[in-house]
């Protein structure tokens, strides 16, 4: 028996949706074509400089909005967005090994926060039509790791996937050696936060988790 809500995921991540089946969600993905530089330029022209979880938010929205404009699904939109934040400083994905490489030097043997904008639009035709969000934050103890071990893990490829250069869920697992808040933050999507906000909308943990996640 199918959920009785439809979520549809914004993104392209392979772990938040991984984290929602293993939640007993099974999302529609279809990926937003925002462009996050020149969002967070207009943004920054429009309201000044924005905090790094700030930054989180407004990604997770737009992406939230432009899915919601372009499906046909009536469903639940969940739009996300992580970045990691360290002496300050917005960190999202690495362009390329040198900046992977240049990013874990710093991080090594120190913490930071990784942030993640949630935001959802009830997109549905007889939906509550409501649109909020807001940005979990969950502190990262690193690791001190050798020049040789930061060398190793950037060359496997995995650092450049993802915000922050790190996972908690794959090989990076090994360098982290404590959090502070949700892990599945971390992942990239918060269960608590999302059941918190589907309930401002209206929407119930099982109305999209579905019958078979309460077995």
């Amino acid at each position: 028996m199918p959920p009785a809500v439809t979520l549809v995921l914004a993104s392209a991540s392979p772990a938040r949706a991984a984290t929602l089946r293993s939640a007993g969600i099974e999302p529609v993905i279809v990926v937003s074509g925002v462009d996050e530089d020149h969002a967070v330029e207009q943004a920054t022209r429009r309201y000044g400089p924005l905090g790094p979880a700030d930054v989180a938010l407004l990604l997770a929205r737009a992406k939230a909005e432009d899915v919601a404009h372009r499906t046909e699904e009536s469903a639940v939109v969940l739009g996300c967005d992580s970045v990691l934040e360290l002496d300050g400083e917005v960190h999202g994905k690495p362009t390329d090994a040198v900046e992977a490489v240049a990013r874990w030097r710093r991080m090594r043997g120190r913490s930071g926060v990784l942030h993640t904008g949630h935001w959802i639009v009830d997109d549905r035709s007889e939906g509550s039509g409501a649109t909020l969000g807001e940005t979990a934050s969950t502190t990262v103890h690193f690791a001190l790791l050798s020049d040789a071990e930061v060398e190793a893990y950037v060359a496997t490829g995995e650092p450049l996937r993802v915000a922050g250069a790190f996972t908690i869920d794959g090989l990076g697992g090994a360098f982290v050696r404590g959090i502070e808040g949700d892990p599945h933050n971390v992942v990239g999507v918060s269960l608590p936060l999302l059941r918190e906000l589907l309930g401002q909308a209206g929407v119930g943990w099982f109305d999209v988790a579905g019958p078979h996640a309460r077995r």
